[in-house]
C-alpha cells in the first residue's frame, strides 16, 4: 500500500526535478544539477518513523485495515508481531486493528454518534464483548510492558515513546467510546500526550506523533466547560486551531496515521458544521480507498448535513446497490446505511419513507441495541407526523424495551403519553 505521505514526496520531489531539468541555464551543469537533486530529495524525505512502518507486511495489513477487512489485517498484524517479538510497535499495530474491529463490532464507527455532544451526557446502550475487551486491555498491558523496559535503558527512544503514546490513545479510545469512562479515558489521553510531545521535542520531524497530540489539543481546546468539571479536568487546557493545524500535517505527511488523521478532521470539521471541507477531505479518503464502506458512508452523511437533499438520499441508495455486488465491500454496516436513508427522507418530509427505512434498520440482523433505540424512536416520530398513533406507540415501546435505562427511552416514555408534535 502507497501512503499519502510517500505520493507526496515522490511527487514533489519529482516537480522540482522536472522543474530544474527544464531549464537551459544548468543543461552544462551536471554535477550542480546533481547537488540541487540531492539536496530536495533530502528536504522532501524529511519525515521519520520507525522502520517497521515500512515493511511490505505492515503495508499489506493496512490496506485490509481501511478495505474494513479488519480480520485479514488482524491476521497479518499477528504475524507480523511473531515475527518482531517484544517490540511495543509490533504491537500497538496489532492493537489498532484489535480495537477498531471491536469498535466497528458495536456500531462505534458511525461519526453520526458523535456530531453533537449527546454522545458525552447521555446515557447509552453498547454490547461489549468481556472476552475481547480483556484481550484489548492484555494487548495494550503488554505493549507498555515492552515500551517500558526500553524506555528504562534509553529514556529518549523515540520509537518506543511513541508506541508507548500510540498504545495509550488507543486504549482511550476504546474505554472513551465503548465504556463512556471518559474520567479515566481522558486521564490515559493526557498520559498519550504527554509521550507524543516528548517524541516531537527530540525529533520534530516524527509526524505520526501529531495525531496523538493534534486530537488531545482540538479535544480539550472543545470541550464545553460543564463537562471539564464533570470529569476533574478544570484548568488544562487546550488549542482547537493548534490541534488543526497538527492533524493537517499528519494527514499530509504521516506514515502510518495520514489516514487516522483525515478522518478525525472529518469529524471535528463536521461539529463544526464544516459540510462542503468536510466532504472534500471524505472524498480523498475515498478516492484512496474506493472499497472502504465507512468512506462512502461518511460522504453520504455528510451530503445529508450540507442539505444537499435527494442527492443524499442517492448517495445512500448507491452504496445499497455497490453492497450487493459481490465483493465490492469486503464488510458493511447497512443498518447504518439505512439509518441515514431515513435521516434523509426525513429532512425532505417524505415520512412514510423515513419510517420505513429506519423500521428496517432496526430489524436488521445483528443491529446494536444503541443504534435499533435511535431508529425505532425515529421511526415513532415519523408514524406520530403521518398521525399513525398506533403503530407510533408500538415503535416508542420496542425503543424502551430495547434499551430501558437510556436517554432515549426516557425520551420514547415521553412521546408515548403525548405524541409527538415535531417535523
Amino acid at each position: 500500500m502507497i501512503r499519502v505521505s510517500d505520493q507526496l514526496k515522490s511527487i514533489s520531489a519529482a516537480a522540482v526535478l522536472k522543474g530544474i531539468l527544464s531549464l537551459n541555464t544548468m543543461r552544462n551543469t551536471g554535477s550542480v544539477l546533481l547537488l540541487l537533486t540531492a539536496a530536495l530529495f533530502a528536504h522532501a524525505g524529511e519525515v521519520h518513523t520507525n522502520p517497521l512502518n515500512r515493511d511490505p507486511l505492515v503495508r499489506e495489513a493496512f490496506q485490509h485495515f481501511y478495505d474494513l477487512d479488519y480480520p485479514g489485517a488482524v491476521e497479518r498484524f499477528e504475524r507480523f508481531r511473531q515475527m518482531h517479538p517484544g517490540d511495543p510497535q509490533a504491537s500497538a499495530l496489532l492493537l489498532d486493528a484489535t480495537v477498531f474491529q471491536e469498535l466497528y463490532r458495536l456500531d462505534l464507527l458511525d461519526t453520526t454518534f458523535y456530531a453533537n455532544d449527546g454522545f458525552l451526557s447521555g446515557r447509552h446502550a453498547t454490547a461489549e464483548d468481556p472476552q475481547i475487551r480483556d484481550r484489548i486491555f492484555a494487548l495494550a498491558d503488554q505493549a507498555v510492558h515492552e515500551a517500558d523496559w526500553r524506555i528504562s535503558k534509553n529514556p529518549n527512544d523515540i520509537d518506543a515513546l511513541y508506541a508507548r503514546g500510540w498504545v495509550r490513545s488507543l486504549k482511550c479510545a476504546y474505554i472513551a467510546m465503548a465504556e463512556r469512562g471518559f474520567g479515566g479515558g481522558f486521564r490515559l489521553a493526557l498520559k498519550a500526550k504527554d509521550d507524543e510531545e516528548k517524541v516531537l521535542q527530540l525529533d520534530p520531524d516524527y509526524v505520526d506523533a501529531k495525531l496523538v497530540v493534534g486530537v488531545y489539543e482540538y479535544v480539550v481546546g472543545a470541550l464545553p466547560l460543564p463537562f471539564k468539571f464533570l470529569i476533574g479536568f478544570t484548568g488544562i487546557t487546550g488549542s482547537k486551531s493548534k490541534g488543526m493545524a497538527m492533524l493537517k500535517d499528519a494527514g499530509e505527511r504521516g506514515v502510518v496515521n495520514s489516514v487516522d488523521a483525515r478522518t478525525v478532521i472529518a469529524l471535528f470539521l463536521r461539529r463544526e458544521s464544516k459540510y462542503k471541507e468536510a466532504i472534500q477531505v471524505v472524498r480523498s479518503l475515498k478516492e484512496q480507498y474506493p472499497r472502504d464502506y465507512l468512506f462512502a458512508l461518511e460522504e453520504a452523511n455528510l451530503r445529508k448535513d450540507d442539505g444537499e437533499g435527494m442527492a443524499a438520499v442517492d448517495a445512500y441508495r448507491e452504496i445499497v446497490v455497490n453492497a450487493a455486488k459481490p465483493g465490492f465491500y469486503a464488510s458493511t454496516r447497512l443498518e447504518l446505511t439505512y439509518f441515514g436513508l431515513g435521516d434523509a427522507q426525513r429532512g425532505q418530509r417524505h415520512y412514510s419513507e423515513a419510517a420505513e427505512a429506519y423500521e428496517k434498520t432496526a430489524f436488521t440482523p445483528n443491529v446494536s441495541p444503541e443504534l435499533k433505540i435511535r431508529t425505532l424512536l425515529a421511526a415513532g416520530q415519523c408514524h406520530d407526523i403521518l398521525r399513525e398513533r398506533d403503530i407510533a406507540k408500538r415503535d416508542y415501546q420496542m425503543a424502551i424495551d430495547t434499551g430501558p435505562n437510556t436517554s432515549r427511552a426516557d425520551t420514547a416514555r415521553k412521546y408515548l403519553k403525548n405524541p409527538y408534535q415535531g417535523s
